[in-house]
């Protein structure tokens, strides 16, 4: 049989805190000059943007809040772009990049505001210059630079002349040990990124076993780069997949329970 509740007993529930949710805040407008630069590498020496709506070309922004597109269009002596907010005392002006650049003083805020925000042609036709993240990009940049050089140092000549090879082909053959890191620098400084690729790549050393057992008769490549075969018997080794690099695929085939003994085999003969 249940107890009964004492009379005097009070329950009280305790408070449950509620987190305040922070909004995500809109970064500020800032009062600055701007400068635009148009983004194809053959630069006009003068080139006109769009600056005012046509029957065939409208000039438009879609404003969310007002679920509307609204009609823009360029005034040097009014305060803003859209239409619906100027006055009849219209004075239109031209948009000139002159040898692919565009300086707008602080005091053109209108003209800013256009291209800065507004503009359809933003992003893909002119950008607007950030010294800061123009700095960050070349860091990393240079960053990349200098790990695919560390890293280059560090590495053994069989590993250089595998990466190499990827670049220069057979020609590494021919070069001594000194030309081989000469030329791994070179290639680490001017493609670091695909530099580093190849180093994480566990098959490029593989791929480099194949070329060299091939060019030394130890195994065959069929002409029509279907298949691997040993050179002494032309007994088959493998087929080489579809739309597959020949080497690339042997080198995974290496590393198969069946390719595991052929390549202990090759690489005794190469060495």
């Amino acid at each position: 049989m249940a107890k009964k509740a004492k009379k005097d007993e009070v329950l009280v529930e305790e408070p449950v805190q509620v987190k305040e949710v922070k909004e995500p805040q809109t970064p500020k407008w800032e009062m600055k000059d701007r400068m635009y630069y148009l983004t194809k590498k053959g630069k006009p020496l003068t080139y006109v943007l769009q600056s005012k709506s046509t029957r065939k070309k409208p000039l438009l922004w879609w404003d969310e809040a007002k679920a509307l597109n609204r009609e823009m269009r360029y005034a040097s002596n009014q305060r803003s772009v859209f239409v619906d907010e100027q006055d009849d005392n219209v004075i239109l002006s031209h948009i000139i990049f002159e040898e692919g650049v565009l300086f707008v003083p602080k005091e053109q805020q209108a003209l800013q505001k256009l291209l800065s925000l507004y503009h359809p042609k933003r992003g893909y036709v002119y950008k607007e210059r950030d010294d800061i993240a123009e700095a960050k990009e070349e860091l990393i940049g240079i960053e990349t630079e200098m790990e695919a050089l560390n890293t280059a140092v560090s590495l053994e000549v069989d590993q250089a002349e595998a990466i190499l090879r990827v670049e220069l082909g057979s020609a590494v053959d021919k070069m001594s040990s000194a030309e081989i890191k000469r030329d791994l620098y070179v290639f680490a400084r001017k493609n670091p990124v695909l530099f580093l690729d190849l180093v994480k790549d566990e098959n490029v050393i593989l791929r480099n076993l194949a070329i060299k057992a091939n060019e030394m008769g130890i195994i065959k490549l069929s002409q029509d780069q279907r298949s691997f075969a040993w050179g002494s018997n032309d007994r088959k080794l493998m087929e080489v997949p579809f739309d597959e690099n020949p080497y690339s695929a042997f080198a995974v085939w290496l590393k198969t329970d069946e390719g595991v003994e052929v390549y202990k085999s090759i690489q005794k003969r190469v060495n």
